[in-house]
């Protein structure tokens, strides 16, 4: 009976999360969930303090890359990426989309797909309406691409940390696992958008629009961004969790900026999302519930049924299964019970990389699939933009299927 209560309430939460009904925070719902879980006792309050304990990893890297996506934000660098874009189009719509979907793939490896969700689209924005063009192909890309280049490298989503967490693979074995189906993902992404959106790519643009100069500070800091992502790189070729050197880096560069500017550290701190912290605390204390109440049962016993199918076969059902299932529970959660069950049943390499594939890829298909794609519609609403599910989901059928099914079969042909 405890099972079917934790299930009800899992499934509550995960539902008013994505609905977000009257408007009310995605964290509040989230945060409702895991208390009533407590208090009703469905989950004692050690296991629950072992299960917040347990995102260390993932709070860290998060507030580090939010600390330096305000910094690129409240200091020009977006802007003035965004700006080059304009610039370099020469009055061309499709060339701009070209160097927009550049900018959107650089920003999404180096800073994660949350900068790019959340920082990058409001620049774009201002720079595609500066240009007076049809700024709804810009947008999806910052929307599309913070998916689809996810898994380009192992600090370009805080998914792939929630995965694998602390069975990170190396660096090397990262790239030999996962860069040529992100290049393809990210090839066919782009194929696909540039066909979607053809009747709005024609015409021309305005190229000799202002456009914002790099201030010293904004300068120190793109400089800063990309030390921070050097050394990440490093950290992650040597093994090391990535959580403590991204906050610890990221602190560096904006102690730096602030000493500059002769500013307080408040009007950064104040820029960063903190409700992101205990919306994925809560998630895991969520999950932790729903593994005591049988998930990674059930889950290992789908993978072991999986195994025992041909790798290729299995790999592609386990990626499809990743990749729809995101777009009913939301790509974070899944990707904490998946990652769970990886570790404690293990299984063929072949059904990792899918596993990884399916959450990053699956959130292409409708706005409900990653938390990326939730706060690039709440940084449009701050905008005065609204974009519907229907029109999200429109796209995400004709470009989602395809880019997950070709990235899992090159990922099958280059094991």
């Amino acid at each position: 009976m405890h099972a079917v209560f934790i299930w009800t309430i899992a499934a509550l939460t995960i539902a008013l999360m994505l609905l977000r009904p009257r408007g009310i925070p995605e964290v509040v719902w989230t945060s409702f969930g895991a208390i009533l879980l407590i208090v009703t006792g469905l989950i004692t309050v050690p296991l629950a303090g072992r299960a917040i304990a347990r995102g260390l990893n993932v709070y860290l890297f998060l507030t580090g890359m939010m600390l330096l996506a305000v910094m690129g934000k409240r200091y020009g660098v977006f802007d003035w990426l965004a700006a080059l874009a304009i610039r370099g189009a020469k009055g061309s719509p499709r060339r701009l989309f070209t160097l927009v979907f550049f900018v959107a793939v650089i920003v999404t490896a180096f800073l994660s797909n949350d900068a790019t969700a959340v920082v990058l689209t409001p620049a774009v924005l201002a720079a595609v309406r500066r240009a007076r063009a049809n700024p709804m192909p810009y947008l999806f890309i910052c929307a599309l691409i913070a998916n689809a280049a996810g898994f380009l490298l192992p600090i370009s989503n805080p998914a792939n940390l929630v995965v694998f967490n602390h069975i990170m693979p190396p660096l090397a074995d990262w790239l030999a696992m996962f860069l040529l189906p992100a290049c393809v993902a990210i090839t066919v992404t782009y194929g696909l958008m540039r066909w979607v959106f053809r009747h709005e790519l024609t015409g021309e643009c305005n190229s000799h629009a202002a456009h914002p100069p790099l201030s010293h500070t904004g300068r120190m800091v793109l400089i800063g961004m990309c030390a921070v992502a050097t050394l990440l790189l490093i950290a992650s070729g040597l093994h090391w969790s990535l959580g403590l050197p991204t906050c610890l880096a990221a602190s560096i560069v904006a102690i730096f900026a602030l000493v500059h500017r002769k500013e307080s550290p408040m009007l950064l701190l104040r820029g960063i999302s903190w409700s992101v912290i205990p919306l994925v605390a809560a998630l895991f204390i969520i999950v932790a519930a729903t593994e005591q109440a049988g998930a990674l049962i059930t889950l290992r016993h789908a993978m072991e049924i999986a195994s025992t199918w041909t790798p290729a076969a299995g790999a592609l059902a386990v990626g499809a299964f990743t990749g729809f299932g995101t777009n009913l529970v939301n790509n974070l959660p899944l990707g904490l019970i998946a990652g769970t069950t990886l570790r404690a049943a293990p299984v063929h390499t072949l059904m990792q990389k899918a596993v990884l594939i399916g959450i990053d890829l699956g959130p292409n298909l409708s706005v409900n699939g990653s938390l990326a794609t939730m706060l690039w519609l709440m940084a449009l609403r701050k905008e005065g933009l609204e974009i519907s599910g229907w029109r999200f989901l429109k796209a995400g059928l004709i470009l989602m299927p395809p880019t997950l099914l070709l990235a899992l079969l090159v990922s099958l042909v280059t094991h």
